[in-house]
């Protein structure tokens, strides 16, 4: 496949570039040239794998559902990133950035989240390397969240609340920027997905990639062969992007991303922005976004926070043009039954975002050959969701 890494200025074909201020160009050169150096510093990659492997948990198991499989019909492998230090996949970049931050002098860190899971593995890597930091958060993922932010603070982190536009992560984002602008000198922003301006799509893809390479080992291992598909949730896209950068030269694998419907495409209330968006440019670089007709950022809706985004990837927009990468979506009800139905059948709470890739393997079951092998990377655990599940099951509370 052409293009799977992009040009010197971060282009996927059209997709991608930085199109930010003169003073982040500075910024992101500075960072593309510390980042391309590091990247090949044997030292810096011993100490990155060391700490994977001694303080975040890696490798993690790639798991067989038994039950689930029986259910479904289909042979499925849960790849358990929900077992990693502060129980999600974020914090394989957020040990990455913050090492690389380090490198280079950098002084404070700060970062936007969503659900909170890359706030936590950043103020997890901020303390652990004696770092102050501030997390941007949208007011309405405060509320929806409240163990996470709870777990921030705990950190020693400042958590930020964001209280304009939608309260949600690209406001977030859109603070994080300003931050960063002002103080860029003593600062590191660690963003969070594979989103943004050239070099941090690349950057979290690559810190990320740790997924899909493990998976590729360890399915050989257990089955001879790679598997028929390979599914993840897409929000931004990092875990999905870390699980699919490995596989992409793999072309009889199929790569199945999952965004979120939200209450239904039909009524407008979603995050799918590959399914329903159109090419636009948000956060610095090109990619599909949500937008109305003026060129306005549509609001998004999901009942997992992490997928509510009203753009995605510039990757992910470039494998869905070429067509290597298939992207569908699934409902807040169809992700709530996945969460109840793997809970109940394997023991595992998955996070809400992860329960999408979950919900799509179970709704597309009647699809599958009889002998397909497929491997679904569970992004993070849902203890962080069991408020938003409570509030689904009783939706009035006293």
């Amino acid at each position: 496949m052409k293009n799977i890494s992009p040009d010197t200025q971060g282009h996927w074909g059209k997709f991608g570039g930085k199109f930010v201020s003169e003073t982040l160009m500075c910024a992101l050169e500075e960072l593309s040239s510390a980042y391309n150096e590091a990247i090949k510093d044997k030292n810096f990659k011993q100490d990155l794998n060391n700490c994977l492997k001694q303080y975040a948990g890696r490798p993690t198991p790639l798991y067989y559902a038994e039950r689930f499989s029986k259910k479904t019909g289909v042979r499925v492998y849960l790849k358990r990133e929900d077992l990693l230090h502060t129980g999600a996949h974020k914090i394989n970049n957020t040990i990455g950035q913050a090492f690389l931050a380090k490198r280079m002098g950098k002084k404070r860190l700060i970062a936007e989240t969503g659900a909170g899971q890359h706030g936590v593995a950043t103020a997890t890597v901020a303390a652990l390397l004696g770092m102050p930091c501030d997390v941007y958060m949208g007011e309405d993922d405060i509320k929806r969240q409240k163990l996470n932010v709870f777990k921030m603070k705990l950190l020693g982190t400042k958590v930020i609340p964001v209280k304009t536009g939608s309260k949600t992560l690209k406001d977030a984002i859109n603070e994080a920027l300003r931050d960063w602008v002002t103080n860029v000198k003593t600062t590191y922003y660690l963003l969070g997905s594979v989103v943004g301006p050239h070099p941090y799509p690349v950057i979290v893809r690559d810190f990320q990639s740790v997924i899909g390479e493990e998976t590729k080992r360890q399915i050989r291992k257990l089955e001879g062969r790679l598997p028929d598909y390979v599914v993840a949730c897409v929000g931004g896209g990092s875990n999905s992007m870390g699980m699919f950068y490995p596989f992409i030269k793999e072309r009889k694998v199929k790569l199945i991303g999952v965004e979120a419907g939200g209450l239904g495409l039909a009524s407008g209330k979603h995050g799918a922005s590959l399914c329903k968006g159109t090419e636009g440019v948000l956060h610095g670089a090109r990619t599909y976004i949500l937008q109305d007709k003026d060129g306005q950022i549509a609001s998004t809706h999901s009942v997992a926070p992490g997928l509510d985004y009203s753009g995605v990837g510039p990757e992910h927009a470039h494998l869905k043009q070429t067509g290597r990468t298939s992207y569908y979506t699934v409902k807040d009800k169809d992700a709530m039954d996945a969460f109840f139905m793997l809970s109940h059948l394997e023991g595992i709470l998955p996070a809400l975002e992860s329960s999408h890739a979950i919900a799509w393997v179970k709704n597309f079951a009647i699809n599958f050959k009889k002998n397909d092998l497929v491997v679904v990377n569970l992004s993070g655990r849902g203890d962080k969701d069991v408020d938003i599940v409570e509030d689904y099951i009783n939706p009035v509370r006293n």
